[in-house]
């Protein structure tokens, strides 16, 4: 007990000088108010002092609260000020440029973040309002930005906000121009973050200067560019943001493109931070695209497509029937993207990730393409290649593509979105449908069925038990077949590999989400060009496959 009390106390006096530093008004009365319930707030108290958010994938991702161990004022007030520390120990030269989407407390936050570099003698570049984070990857490099922050917590729940770092040429290189930071910048950030003083002493200038909607009409013009003028436009899309950002943006670029305006889900069409009509903002969820099925249903359209909240991602929903629609995977969206590119004779270094499907990997093999694979991330995917072999396209299979990386060097959700849509009308003039692309795909190089096994958690420790559990029980056999390889990445990236003749599986904690994710895949070759039966195969194999591995897991 006396040990507890002792802990409390601890935790009690952290908050206390928390409190003294803390610039907004509104988080120091919440802290207050967790403060004066204890000891029944203890826990949430604990919680919040936990430790301080640290730079994971790009930067920072938490709930909005008070503390260390959440989105707020004071955290983006110290995260700027060690970002823009850290530029100039580099040399870096330039202006930040600063985007932020439509979730709770961006736009404070990107204006506190301008307001810390101006402060320091930097020049500071606001986007004009809240826009997608291609816009903001696509300014960076087109402003010759010495770096940019992107607030945004994705497709995080409502209660998250996020601090993404982009990186300009000087600093970032010819492969990282304008994408997001790797080692050894990240850790270089947070140490420096790390030896920020009082807040009180971080100078703060003006709120920057305000960009104008030229910049927005850049982007649209460029993305536009990115498909063929002269193919044909014949197509009906239905279209959401998921209460994001995306809508204003994608039908501009489909209209300047030639495109029909796509019909917008009405109920999802203006950005809203609580995502009222969806349990979780991610077009990957149960649920999330019922609105946008509807719709595509009602207006008998040809397509249906929808952005996470900040339109770096595209998902893809196909007629099954008369009735039915189908949300295609990532790997389907890959791979159609990656052949039509192939077939319009873009030539150059294709990518993707581990975790995504091997097909990639096959398409290359056979029309003598190069291919990279990286870790999971496109701030990998879009360092690969270079040189002789630059990068002409990389994807993963979370509904990330790059379709034009001298565009964005980043997934861009707005340009994916308008090269399925060419891609589309191309098949529809031939009375083809992306079904039909996919059916030929897989006659051609076998059925590659992927899926997921996906394990959300309330406590972070259970993932680390079952990454245990399964490195000191690996699997020697797969669906009755032997493991022919098994790697582990440990120390540089906690991963581990199995491969079978005719299976793979991934297995890692989310760089985003208190999740541990397993990546199946089974590839059934097509016999006698029976497709469906090789499907039906595949899928057979892929749920056998899953319940392996979540005994594996011990789950």
């Amino acid at each position: 007990m006396a040990a507890e009390t002792t802990d409390l106390d601890d935790v009690r006096e952290q908050a206390r000088r928390w409190l003294d530093d803390d610039p907004d008004p509104a988080t120091r009365d919440e802290l207050r108010d967790v403060l004066d319930r204890l000891p029944g707030s203890a826990p949430d108290l604990a919680d919040r002092f936990a430790g301080p958010l640290t730079f994971g994938t790009a930067g920072l991702r938490g709930p909005l609260r008070a503390g260390p161990n959440g989105m707020n004022l004071a955290v983006v007030t110290r995260a700027a000020a060690g970002l823009v520390g850290w530029l100039a120990a580099q040399g870096g030269t330039g202006p930040l440029v600063i985007g932020y989407d439509a979730r709770h407390g961006s736009r404070a936050f990107a204006e506190r973040t301008a307001q810390v570099a101006t402060g320091a003698g930097r020049p500071a570049l606001l986007l004009p309002r809240p826009l997608p984070t291609p816009v903001l990857a696509y300014a960076v490099r087109h402003l010759g930005g010495v770096a940019g922050v992107m607030v945004t917590a994705s497709h995080n729940p409502p209660q998250d906000n996020g601090y993404k770092v982009y990186l300009g040429a000087r600093l970032g290189g010819e492969l990282g121009a304008g994408a997001q930071i790797v080692p050894p910048a990240d850790a270089g950030i947070e140490a420096a973050i790390r030896s920020v003083g009082a807040l009180a002493e971080v100078p703060l200038g003006p709120a920057g200067e305000v960009l104008g909607d030229d910049l927005v009409a850049s982007y649209v013009a460029r993305a536009a560019a990115v498909i063929d003028p002269d193919g044909p436009r014949d197509l009906n899309v239905a279209y959401t943001p998921l209460h994001g950002v995306g809508a204003a943006v994608l039908t501009a670029a489909f209209a300047r493109a030639g495109f029909p305006v796509p019909g917008v889900v009405p109920d999802q069409a203006e950005p809203d931070p609580a995502f009222p009509t969806v349990s979780f903002p991610n077009p990957e969820e149960p649920g999330a695209v019922d609105h946008l099925v509807a719709l595509a249903d009602s207006t008998g359209a040809d397509l249906a497509i929808a952005n996470d909240p900040d339109a770096d991602r595209c998902a893809v929903a196909v007629r099954t029937g008369d009735t039915g629609w189908r949300m295609l995977r990532g790997d389907e969206v890959g791979a159609l993207l990656a052949d039509h590119l192939m077939r319009r004779g873009v030539r150059g270094l294709y990518a993707t990730t581990i975790v995504s499907s091997s097909l990639l990997r096959a398409m290359c093999a056979a029309r003598g393409l190069p291919y990279d694979e990286t870790l999971t991330g496109f701030k990998w995917i879009v360092r690969a290649g270079g040189g002789a072999q630059p990068l002409v396209f990389g994807y993963e299979e979370a509904l990330g593509y790059c379709v034009a990386p001298e565009h964005v060097r980043d997934k861009d959700g707005i340009t994916a979105a308008l090269t399925v849509a060419e891609l589309a009308a191309g098949l529809k003039a031939q009375g083809r449908t992306l079904t039909d692309r996919l059916d030929e795909l897989a006659a051609e190089f076998g059925v590659h069925h992927t899926d997921q096994l996906s394990v959300r958690v309330d406590d972070l420790r259970l993932i680390a038990e079952m990454m245990t559990r399964l490195r000191a029980a690996v699997p020697v056999s797969l669906l009755g077949q032997p493991v022919t390889e098994s790697t582990d990445l440990l120390p540089e990236s906690d991963v581990v590999i199995l491969r079978t003749a005719a299976a793979r599986v991934v297995i890692r904690p989310s760089g985003t989400e208190p999740k541990l994710k397993a990546y199946l895949e089974v590839v059934e070759p097509v016999t006698d060009g029976d497709v469906p039966a090789a499907r039906t195969r595949a899928h057979a194999a892929i749920t056998a496959l899953r319940a392996e591995i979540a005994q594996a897991l011990g789950l």
